[in-house]
């Protein structure tokens, strides 16, 4: 059955050619060019969909949406704009609308767009109304807001971003928790029921990374026994997020910058178009426009990525969220132990709060679960976290490290200092061996022969730019 669509827009060229191309396109379309014309039409042929600008001679496309949605509270909209303001294509999402879309048109982004609503509305009217509930009560806090500023400020923005179709890139340092961003923009998306699928590209192979992200089929390559689907398939209809994407080989990137750009793939060895329904997030602790400098990494491909860009804040710019993340990963710890440790002591409380954090929630979390571990008492004490979070609390602190590496003595000691030269040296080649890796910590650890958590010890002991 032909799915009718009602555009509005007072523009009767644009309205025209919009009309006859969703036409040609196998729906019934009704054209209008105000809002009161809109609500009439309503009244006669319901449409399945309603298609609407956002400037119009009598109200605006936010104010239509408040009326259509007080009169057919199911009915699927599109708003479309000439200015691309993510506060109004936010605004038009609370109201009800399903996308946002800027002029000019892309016609084949259009027409995508124009399906997925109506898809979407399908699943609706069938699905059981018990089913609808039980979604909603599953979205309980799983994450910590913060108490700071900045802490607030990103949960702000991962709100507003969430419920639309722009692709993110997410912007920080090892262990703020990525991921964790990445999950809570797909949670509180129209893709919260679908498949949230999370690739680490910095573990990709180069030989291997177009197979692992677009899939092969057999005998694409030695060892490619069967057809394989990639992670944009497993992610139809949801969230794939590319962790490290700054990793990605070149000739991979021009691939992933299609499936973007037109929304289809090829598997390896395929010369079939396979489309795909899916929404990017992508993170990076990279100096990307170094890379693009350099011309590892391209342009055009970062602009598509960096629809909507957050930055995680590192923990020790967040001193006042310590509190909430302990208790959040206490909590976690004792049920995951089968321990009841209450706290931590006052001691310990001290050293976190001057404790530099290199290696962010991921160490916290980490040195929460040891402390828990270990505890044998109802608080944490100083016995029960690592030495080197109280060690470096016995360093000579300094505001330019380089002095204190470079410094030579002027007492008529020895005219090179040793442990300095030591440190100089250490420090160039961590530099070194980070920009060979393009900043990937896991690699850098790896050829380096330290763990990575001593690396980032030595990052901010040194005081190294990543």
């Amino acid at each position: 059955m032909q799915k009718r669509i009602l555009v509005v827009d007072d523009d009767p060229s644009f309205n025209k050619m919009l009309s006859a191309f969703l036409g040609r396109n196998g729906f019934l379309v009704d054209s209008v060019y105000t809002s009161k014309s809109a609500m009439e039409s309503l009244g006669n042929d319901m449409p399945d969909l309603v298609l609407t600008d956002f400037k119009l001679p009598d109200l605006d496309g936010l104010e239509l949406i408040e009326l259509i949605k007080g009169k057919v509270p199911d009915m699927a909209i599109i708003l479309m704009t000439n200015y691309s303001d993510i506060r109004t294509a936010v605004k038009s999402i609370q109201l009800g609308a399903f996308e946002f879309v800027t002029k000019p048109v892309n016609p084949d982004e259009l027409l995508l767009t124009v399906q997925a609503a109506l898809s979407q509305k399908d699943k609706q009217d069938t699905a059981p109304k018990v089913e609808k509930t039980r979604k909603s009560n599953t979205s309980q806090k799983k994450y910590i807001i913060g108490e700071s500023e900045g802490s607030k400020l990103l949960w702000e923005h991962i709100q507003l971003v969430a419920p639309t179709q722009m692709s993110v890139l997410l912007l920080g340092e090892s262990g703020t928790g990525k991921e964790y961003a990445a999950r809570m923009i797909h949670e509180s998306s129209k893709r919260a029921s679908e498949t949230f699928i999370a690739v680490d590209c910095g573990a990709l192979s180069k030989e291997l990374a177009a197979s692992e992200l677009f899939g092969h089929v057999k005998g694409a390559f030695t060892g490619a026994l069967k057809d394989k689907k990639g992670q944009f398939e497993l992610a139809q209809g949801g969230t794939l997020f590319l962790d490290e994407v700054g990793n990605l080989p070149y000739d991979v990137q021009m691939q992933l910058l299609r499936a973007l750009q037109e929304r289809k793939i090829k598997r390896v060895g395929s010369e079939t178009d396979i489309s795909v329904d899916v929404r990017l997030i992508s993170a990076t602790n990279e100096k990307m426009q170094q890379a693009i400098d350099e011309q590892q990494f391209r342009l055009d491909l970062y602009h598509r990525l960096n629809e909507f860009e957050l930055k995680l804040i590192p923990l020790r710019n967040r001193l006042g969220d310590l509190g909430e993340y302990l208790s959040f990963f206490l909590d976690q710890a004792n049920k995951e132990l089968e321990k009841e440790v209450k706290g931590f002591s006052y001691e310990v409380m001290q050293v976190f709060r001057q404790y530099s954090w290199p290696g962010n929630l991921r160490e916290l979390r980490n040195i929460v679960r040891r402390s828990v571990l270990l505890c044998q008492m109802d608080e944490v004490q100083l016995a029960q976290i690592p030495k080197t979070l109280i060690s470096e609390l016995d360093e000579p602190k300094t505001t330019n490290n380089e002095k204190l590496i470079e410094e030579k003595p002027t007492n008529g000691g020895l005219l090179h200092n040793l442990k300095a030269m030591q440190e100089a040296q250490e420090k160039e080649t961590i530099e070194k061996v980070l920009l060979e890796t393009k900043y990937n910590k896991s690699k850098a650890a790896e050829l380096l022969n330290i763990d990575r958590s001593t690396l980032y010890n030595k990052i901010a002991k040194y005081n190294i730019e990543i």
